[in-house]
């Protein structure tokens, strides 16, 4: 089983886009013709999604001419280039295959209100930093796994340090302006 599981964790992105049912996205996804490739946009509202680890899949809906297209894509495939989120809708259920028989607007999910459109991307493998590459070290001395950290974590840490230096900041300024005033 732990051959299958390496093979497996190989063949998965080291990120993925945080999809929800009921958003509405654009997959890019490469196209092979004869011998040339491109990228094509196909941008539906997610109907369903599906399975876990490689076989992960989810199944995006739009009207083309007036007629009902699904397209199930692979998210580890590396075929899909990226996808974007449009719109944040809100989705009471899993599977929204009520939408196939909709036309028109009754066929659009309501959009949450105050939803942020931002392109969330959950970390499924970390990317280690490699440090001294090129110098030979012994077997005996290599560095531990753990003394490197990931890249993720060192930019999150960064803005939360952003944030807490201009809350101590803004109470300052207002002291000052108080303090003007009773003179």
């Amino acid at each position: 089983m732990d051959i299958i599981k390496s093979i497996q964790h190989e063949q998965m992105k080291n990120k993925v886009p945080v999809l929800d049912v009921g958003n509405t996205v654009r997959v890019h996804v490469r196209i092979k013709e004869g011998n040339r490739e491109r990228i094509q946009v196909f941008e539906g509202i997610i109907i369903k999604k599906q399975g876990g680890g490689v076989n992960e899949t989810f199944t995006v809906r739009r009207i083309s001419y007036g007629v009902g297209v699904e397209k199930t894509f692979l998210v580890h495939s590396p075929l899909v280039e990226k996808v974007e989120v449009v719109r944040v809708g809100k989705a009471r259920r899993a599977k929204l295959f009520y939408l196939r028989d909709r036309v028109g607007k009754a066929s659009k999910t309501k959009e949450k209100l105050g939803a942020r459109i931002e392109n969330k991307e959950r970390v499924i493998k970390e990317d280690m930093v490699e440090e001294n590459t090129e110098e030979a070290v012994a077997p005996e001395e290599a560095p531990a796994v753990e003394t490197t950290q990931p890249v993720v974590e060192e930019t999150v840490d960064t803005v939360k340090e952003e944030a807490v230096e201009t809350v101590k900041e803004e109470p300052v300024a207002e002291e000052k302006k108080e303090e003007s005033a009773e003179k």
